[in-house]
């Protein structure tokens, strides 16, 4: 991609206005519970949705209690979490961190802390990455953050929001930097929303309505064109729903 220019404003309005023409106003609702919100995500790193909301279910019946996942036998963990993979990995994890939480372990501090007291805590936690962390704060509370995976990475970096070759926390921090606090999980949806659905790997650049303010197409206009070509859908832009 050619030298990247923060985007401004007016720019990131149009994408985020373009966004919600298509896929809708996502409304959070933050729940208020942050270990429950930092285990998930947790046990969310390298597998689905649908599989870690297994591994959480099967984690809650067999351990209704944070101190009893804490003190519990590390193989009866991992055989509780087994159905969102890497359970020997993530087991010691999920312990590690939870007694760094205090007896009992406790989160709840973090709702009237500064933004950055928070994070800082979170990042010093067992394999706690500035996603989990992104996480934790914007879906229990709604402190504006956005969380950065694959999706939003590779959504953003092709519309220009961020460079391409920006590191995934880097991603984080510009992101905050241009977008409205108000927008923050908006934008977090909507692009994973778009990611999944037409900005793929291998992206569906015919049905995107999003492609004349895209550099990363307008760069790659030829090879894009053919492609769409041949699979069929060039010109085929469905409405706005």
């Amino acid at each position: 991609m050619a030298t990247w220019k923060r985007p401004d404003k007016r720019r990131v309005r149009a994408i985020r206005d373009r966004l919600r023409e298509i896929y809708g106003l996502p409304v959070n609702r933050p729940h208020g519970h942050p270990i429950a919100e930092l285990i998930k995500t947790v046990l969310s790193q390298h597998t689905n949705d649908r599989n870690r909301d297994r591994a959480f279910a099967a984690l809650r019946e067999r351990f209704p209690s944070w101190e009893e996942v804490r003190d519990a036998p590390l193989p009866e963990l991992e055989e509780a979490i087994r159905p969102g993979g890497l359970a020997q990995q993530k087991a010691p994890r999920i312990q590690a961190i939870l007694e760094q939480l205090g007896d009992p372990p406790d989160l709840d501090w973090m709702e009237a802390a500064p933004r950055e007291e928070s994070l800082e805590y979170l990042l010093a936690l067992p394999g706690v990455g500035r996603k989990t962390a992104a996480c934790v704060l914007i879906f229990t509370w709604d402190i504006p953050e956005i969380p950065v995976d694959v999706h939003v990475h590779r959504v953003g970096s092709r519309l220009g929001l961020f460079p391409e070759k920006a590191s995934f926390d880097k991603a984080h921090d510009l992101m905050l930097e241009i977008v409205p606090p108000e927008d923050a999980y908006e934008l977090h949806v909507n692009l994973i929303r778009h990611g999944r659905t037409i900005c793929r790997p291998k992206p569906r650049c015919g049905e995107c309505e999003l492609r004349r303010m895209c550099p990363w197409y307008r760069e790659n206009r030829a090879g894009r064109r053919a492609a769409d070509a041949g699979s069929g859908t060039a010109g085929s832009i469905p409405a706005a729903s």
